[in-house]
């Protein structure tokens, strides 16, 4: 998908780079030759949960690909501080919490966010391409260890505690499952405003 030519438009009182372009469905998948994801076809309870989990994480990956710091760290929807580096730091957060500290009981701190600044995975995603390289890693850190603990994992039915609560296995995949989807949506918006493309 070739993005489309960018003018600039003023935004609730300021100038801020918007793409000119015309919607169309044409433009709005990627080419299964270019497409990394299985979009179902999956086997099982485990296989499907898992292989719509990976699709998730996957079209984040899409999302953001091919952008620089700048444009990563851009908030380009405001008053939202929402970025797409953003999405990309506070999703590392959430897989941590569910994987490391709910379902395998480890004493994993936070990333970036602490009780003074619980929002720091968004207030700290500046335009500096070590906050991208860093945020990268810790995503992908995250995501290794959660496939790697789903696949250990006897059974679905193994819990973890959070709160006061027992979580299953099963209940945090879909859980995550429509965490990544909702930012997604987030996202969708976000790259548009960036440099014009939409789609899957």
């Amino acid at each position: 998908m070739t993005p489309p030519d960018v003018s600039t438009t003023p935004v609730d009182g300021s100038m801020s780079e918007q793409p000119a372009r015309a919607f169309g469905w044409s433009d709005m998948f990627v080419h299964p030759d270019e497409d990394p994801r299985a979009d179902g076809g999956f086997e099982g309870e485990r296989g499907t949960l898992v292989g719509y989990l990976r699709d998730q994480r996957l079209t984040l990956e899409l999302k953001c690909a091919g952008l620089d710091a700048e444009q990563l760290a851009r908030r380009s929807v405001p008053p939202s501080t929402m970025s797409l580096l953003g999405l990309l730091r506070h999703m590392a957060e959430v897989e941590r919490g569910w994987f490391r500290r709910t379902m395998a009981g480890l004493d994993a701190p936070r990333i970036w966010c602490t009780e003074a600044d619980p929002d720091a995975d968004f207030d700290g995603a500046v335009a500096d391409p070590e906050v991208v390289t860093e945020a990268w890693r810790a995503w992908r850190a995250e995501v290794e260890f959660a496939e790697r603990f789903v696949a250990e994992a006897v059974d679905l039915g193994i819990a973890g505690r959070r709160g006061e609560e027992d979580h299953p296995l099963r209940s945090v995949l879909v859980h995550m499952i429509e965490e990544y989807a909702r930012h997604n949506g987030h996202a969708d918006l976000l790259r548009e405003r960036i440099d014009g493309r939409v789609g899957q």
